[in-house]
């Protein structure tokens, strides 16, 4: 029989899941009833042929979505309720583990029970992107991926929970009920650090960024980062193609570790005045302080969630309510590890709220970038070509697109950026 916090959980799961549906059946409807005929709005933007691919493609991944959606509310309650409590209660896991050992049987259950969602990533890759032709990962290189992945994310989650475990077990007898408050620090200054090195150390296991080759597009992009007061250390291209046909451009680090980096597609996608209006909208993020605002946002519901799971430690009743046993009582670990499991579920009401400011910050660049290069025509075209090479559809729903997308629809930015060419 379940207890109350795993029925509440479990309609939290049927919840998302039904929500999820109401979503996808209303941009499903929204998508059929353009797909006869380009709208008017949006003529120009793609060949009559291209609209109807688009719109099999977004239609294609709002049915694979579906079933991975109802995998998702099988397996993850079920994992919750019958593979975690079986797995903390055992003997082998509950009986006076050492701080190390906890880290390493919490990093070892969280992996474990993502593989899974492997074969649906698979499915992804080689049936509905192979299907449209962005596809151009081999099978081989995936599961080289997916090894290297697992044993990264093993590492990282094994030193994760360790700093939180130890910071538990040496803060509560200095700072006795407070002891959440170094663990966060800890974790947080942990995230800082490995932003810091990701571009360096952990990026190039995965793919290989070379120098920007194309001297006059690379003088031009140097020029505009300093005009622009972004002083990068590099521009380097990284080979997106070895994987999709998928375009795209960032930039990564802090200080000296900063470089900006553009997708090879997209070098082969757009002339060099669209390159720079993409480059100058990520520039736009940086000086107008995007990352530092979701930074902040990020410490302020770290140190929250922190602090309740500083509460939920101190008393038994959570323990009870997860069916673990006496074993387990003052254990961080299982704690961790139920809201990892329950987390996306859990964040999923939150999404409109993170979707709205990371629309607006989307509106921000845009408008930095149209500043920087001396008008909206550039970033324009580039936007275009990005969604035509991309599939993606351009006439979203209005509710969904508010609710969940991070980025506004092209017709929306290019209002917006028309508007601020006016002024």
């Amino acid at each position: 029989m379940l207890t109350d916090l795993q029925l509440i959980l479990t309609l939290f799961f049927i919840l998302h899941f039904f929500s999820e549906r109401i979503f996808a059946f209303l941009t499903k409807s929204r998508i059929l009833s353009f797909k006869a005929n380009i709208p008017p709005e949006v003529k120009g933007l793609m060949s009559m042929e291209k609209w109807e691919e688009c719109s099999e493609y977004n239609l294609d991944k709002l049915k694979f979505g579906k079933w991975t959606d109802v995998f998702s509310l099988i397996y993850l309650p079920f994992i919750l309720i019958v593979v975690f409590p079986l797995f903390y209660n055992s003997t082998f896991v509950s009986e006076n583990p050492g701080t190390w050992q906890s880290a390493a049987y919490a990093s070892c259950f969280l992996s474990f029970t993502q593989i899974p969602f492997w074969l649906i990533d698979w499915f992804r890759q080689f049936g509905i992107e192979t299907k449209y032709g962005f596809n151009t990962n081999t099978q081989k290189n995936w599961i080289s991926d997916k090894l290297k992945e697992f044993i990264l994310s093993l590492l990282l989650m094994w030193i994760l929970f360790s700093i939180i475990l130890i910071s538990y077990s040496w803060g509560a007898k200095i700072f006795a009920n407070f002891w959440w408050v170094l663990a966060f620090f800890l974790y947080f200054s942990l995230q800082v650090l490995l932003m810091i090195l990701w571009p360096k150390l952990i990026l190039p296991l995965f793919n290989k960024l070379t120098p920007l080759e194309d001297d006059e597009l690379r003088k031009k992009l140097f020029d505009l980062s300093e005009s622009a007061g972004f002083k990068a250390k590099s521009i380097d291209v990284i080979d997106g193609s070895r994987r999709t046909r998928h375009s795209n451009a960032f930039f990564t680090g802090f200080g000296k570790f900063r470089r900006i980096v553009l997708f090879d597609t997209l070098l082969d996608q757009m002339d060099h005045d669209e390159v720079s209006a993409v480059l100058a909208h990520e520039i736009g993020h940086y000086r107008l302080g995007h990352i530092p605002k979701r930074m902040f946002l990020s410490f302020v519901l770290g140190i929250s969630f922190f602090a309740f799971i500083g509460f939920v430690c101190s008393s038994s009743l959570f323990y009870n309510q997860l069916m673990l046993n006496h074993h387990n009582y003052g254990e961080i670990g299982p704690i961790l590890i139920a809201f990892a499991l329950a987390g996306s579920v859990l964040s999923y009401w939150f999404k409109p709220l993170s979707s709205f400011i990371s629309r607006k910050s989307e509106f921000e660049a845009d408008a930095f970038a149209v500043e920087n290069v001396g008008g909206w025509a550039s970033l324009s075209r580039a936007l275009r070509k990005l969604y035509v090479e991309n599939l993606n559809y351009p006439l979203p729903h209005p509710l969904v697109s508010s609710l969940f997308y991070s980025h506004p629809s092209l017709l929306e930015r290019e209002r917006a950026m028309k508007l601020t060419s006016l002024n």
